[in-house]
């Protein structure tokens, strides 16, 4: 669940943790391209989503606030091929992975990504999160979870060992290979428990909620698609 990237260059709607069943007003994001498409989001706890190497939107709730849950949805020009990124971190206090850190609830989080993009002068989809995406895990905490049980947790100290790695240099292009980077995994709703904003999106039957192998240890993700002209 929650830390920050980039400051947010884009004022993105916003459904909090509460959740009435109305979809969030779409943010209209300035750019050219032929295609008008609409992308809906939600993510535990935060992503910032890319066309190209170009930022479109990013989770209007910083990384830094914990227990933070919400949908975007926004509408961005674009001309195929499209190269769809996001980074998508959960929440963690600091490099054990953990949060709660010293409190009785003291534990790993779990992260989540579900997203849809449309055709808005069609009503066609155009992706949507699953399988098929290539996520690649840039920071894993803790390798051992027995971190989870220490009083006093420090990020790489006796079993609160971590991994982290820059993000890889033209990722986000579309000519880069990421051949060798895993397949996004597909986690069930009941699995991933999503709230605040989540059912304020009537998802497609294709859209997955994915991530990585380990909802737990695994908080920062790198995922692309390539979407090729249909």
């Amino acid at each position: 669940m929650r830390e920050t990237l980039v400051p947010a260059l884009l004022a993105a709607s916003f459904i909090g943790c509460g959740g009435g069943a109305t979809p969030p007003e779409a943010t209209v994001v300035e750019g050219q391209g032929a295609l008008s498409i609409k992308g809906e989001v939600w993510a535990d706890n935060w992503f910032a989503f890319y066309l190209g190497d170009r930022l479109i939107i990013e989770d209007s709730v910083p990384i830094t606030t914990e227990r933070s849950f919400n949908a975007e949805s926004f509408v961005f020009k674009a001309d195929y091929p499209l190269q769809l990124n996001f980074v998508a971190k959960d929440f963690k206090q600091d490099d054990t992975g953990l949060e709660y850190i010293g409190r009785r609830n003291q534990q790993m989080g779990d992260g989540g990504l579900i997203a849809q993009f449309t055709d808005t002068a069609t009503g066609l989809p155009i992706a949507e999160t699953d399988s098929a995406w290539r996520c690649l895990v840039i920071h894993e905490a803790p390798l051992d979870r027995a971190c989870v049980d220490e009083a006093d947790p420090a990020p790489g100290v006796g079993p609160c060992q971590f991994t982290a790695a820059a993000e890889p240099e033209g990722w986000r292009n579309p000519g880069f290979d990421d051949t060798d980077w895993p397949l996004a995994v597909e986690h069930s709703a009941a699995t991933v428990r999503p709230k605040g904003g989540y059912d304020d999106i009537s998802w497609r039957d294709g859209a997955r909620l994915i991530w990585s192998a380990d909802l737990e240890t695994q908080n920062t993700l790198l995922c692309r698609l390539t979407v090729g002209r249909p």
